[in-house]
C-alpha cells in the first residue's frame, strides 16, 4: 500500500514502543519500520533474538536510535530487563516473528528474553509472523495464532509470494506499511471503539460521453487521513470511495464508487447503522447530460457546443436531516478565499445550512493547503457557536483533531 498520511503525524511523539525482532530474511524490514516511528518522535526500545542476530546486529539497531537493544537473559548489567519494556513501554510488536516465537508466546514461555518480556507485559501485544509457508500452514502454527488472538493480540497475517527459501506460498512478513499502522494503532487511545464511521472521500467523476468525464482535482488524502484516524482509535469505519483514492488500512471496509448519484446511493445506504459520518468528498454540485454513450466527435463544431448541467443530490444536507438521534455528523468546505478570516464566515454559514454539528473549511487556492497537498489550514465551527482557526499541519493532525473535537460534541 501506499504511504500513510500518517507518516508525517505529531500526535504520537513521547509515545514508547517495544520491538522484538526473531531470525528471518524480513530482519531488514525491522529496520525501516524503525526508521519510519523514529520519524514521528516515537521512542523505540528492541530485542533481538539469537536468531535474529545471524541477520542482523545490534549496533545496527543502535546506529538506528534504538534504545537500548537487548540481547540475552542475564548478559547486561541490569538483573530487571526483562521486566523493563512492560514498565515503559505503551506497546509491544513482534516483527518478524518466527514460528518458534509464536510458540514461546503461545506456550507463556519465559525462557529467553523475549518471551520473557512479553509474558510480563500487559500492554497491547502486535505480532506479525514470518515464516516458510508450510510452516505457517501447520496446524500447531495456526493453533498457537489463534491462542494468541483470544488473548487479544493483534496478528498482522503474513502476506503471500515467493519466500527466500523458493516455496511460494502466505509466510511473507507483511508489509512495513502495514506494520508500521499496526504499531501506531497499538500506541493510539481507543476512544472511538464501538463507534460505526462512515465517510465519503475523494472527487467524483460525471461523464459527458462515452470516454470524458467532469471532475475536480481531490486525491483523496484528507479522507484517507481521516478513515485512518478513526480506524486507529478503535472506530469500525466503511469508506465510501470515488475514483483514485489512496489505500486505506486492511481493516477499512471500502465501497468504490464514481459518481456523485452513485456515492449518494452507497451513502444512503450505509448511514443508518452508522453513528458518525464524515463528509470529506469533493462532490461534484452538478452533472452534464450525457451527449451519448460514443465517444463525442470534435468534427463540425469548431465554434465549439454546449452541454447542459442538472443538479446532483446534496449529499451533506440530505443524509445530515435524515440523522438519528446521537449521530453526529462532520462536513467538508473547500473554498477559495483570501484569508483565514473570510473562510471562517464561509464555514459558519455552511454550518447552518447543510445543519451538520461540525463543519471544516479549507482554502484550496493556497499551494500548501486543499487539493493535492500533504497539509492542510482549517477554520472549524461546531453547533454550539465554538470556532476556531488552525494553523498549516499535516492532514494526519487535522484528521485526529477533527475527531477529537466530534468526540466531544
Amino acid at each position: 500500500m501506499s504511504a500513510s498520511p500518517f507518516r508525517s503525524s505529531r500526535r504520537f511523539a513521547g509515545r514508547r514502543l517495544h520491538l522484538g525482532v526473531c531470525g528471518s530474511i524480513a530482519c531488514y524490514k525491522a529496520l525501516d519500520l524503525l526508521r519510519a516511528l523514529h520519524a514521528l518522535d516515537i521512542h523505540v526500545s528492541v530485542t533481538l533474538t539469537d536468531g535474529a542476530r545471524r541477520f542482523v546486529t545490534p549496533l545496527l539497531f543502535e546506529a538506528l536510535g534504538a534504545m537500548p537493544v537487548y540481547g540475552r537473559m542475564f548478559e547486561g548489567d541490569e538483573v530487571f530487563d526483562h521486566l523493563e519494556p512492560g514498565q515503559r513501554a505503551q506497546a509491544m510488536l513482534v516483527a518478524p516473528a518466527s514460528a518458534d516465537a509464536l510458540s514461546r508466546l503461545a506456550a507463556g514461555a519465559a525462557s529467553d528474553m523475549l518471551s520473557a518480556q512479553a509474558l510480563a507485559f500487559d500492554g497491547p501485544l502486535v505480532v506479525a509472523p514470518a515464516m516458510n509457508p508450510r510452516m505457517w500452514r501447520h496446524p500447531a502454527t495456526q493453533d498457537n495464532v489463534a491462542t494468541l488472538r483470544r488473548r487479544g493480540a493483534e496478528i498482522v497475517v503474513p502476506g503471500c509470494g515467493g519466500t527466500a527459501c523458493g516455496d511460494t506460498g502466505q509466510g511473507r512478513l507483511a508489509p512495513v506499511e502495514d506494520l508500521f499502522l499496526a504499531a501506531l494503532r497499538a500506541l493510539s487511545p481507543q476512544d472511538m471503539a464501538g463507534q460505526r464511521v462512515m465517510l465519503t472521500m475523494g472527487p467524483t467523476r460525471e461523464k459527458w460521453d462515452g470516454v470524458r468525464y467532469w471532475t475536480n482535482p481531490s486525491s483523496g488524502t484528507m479522507g484517507a487521513a481521516l478513515a485512518t484516524a478513526a480506524w486507529l482509535r478503535g472506530a469500525g469505519v466503511t469508506a465510501v470511495c470515488g475514483p483514485g483514492c489512496p489505500d486505506l488500512p486492511a481493516g477499512v471496509e471500502r465501497i468504490g464508487v464514481g459518481s456523485a448519484r452513485e456515492m449518494f446511493e452507497a451513502a444512503s445506504d450505509c448511514w443508518p447503522h452508522m453513528d458518525m459520518g464524515l463528509f470529506c468528498a469533493a462532490v461534484a454540485d452538478f452533472s452534464p447530460e450525457p451527449l451519448g454513450p460514443q465517444k463525442f466527435k470534435k468534427e463540425g463544431r469548431q465554434d465549439g457546443f454546449s452541454i447542459r448541467f442538472t443538479a446532483n443530490p446534496d449529499i451533506l444536507r440530505t443524509l445530515s436531516q435524515q440523522r438519528r438521534e446521537g449521530q453526529k455528523v462532520l462536513g467538508f468546505a473547500a473554498e477559495t478565499t483570501p484569508d483565514m478570516e473570510s473562510l471562517l464566515e464561509l464555514a459558519r454559514g455552511k454550518r447552518a445550512r447543510k445543519d451538520v454539528d461540525l463543519l471544516a473549511g479549507n482554502r484550496v487556492n493556497s499551494g500548501d493547503s486543499g487539493f493535492g497537498a500533504a497539509t492542510n489550514s482549517m477554520a472549524v465551527v461546531d453547533r454550539t457557536g465554538h470556532e476556531e482557526i488552525w494553523p498549516n499541519q499535516s492532514k494526519a493532525d487535522v484528521a485526529w483533531d477533527l475527531c477529537s473535537w466530534l468526540l466531544r460534541l
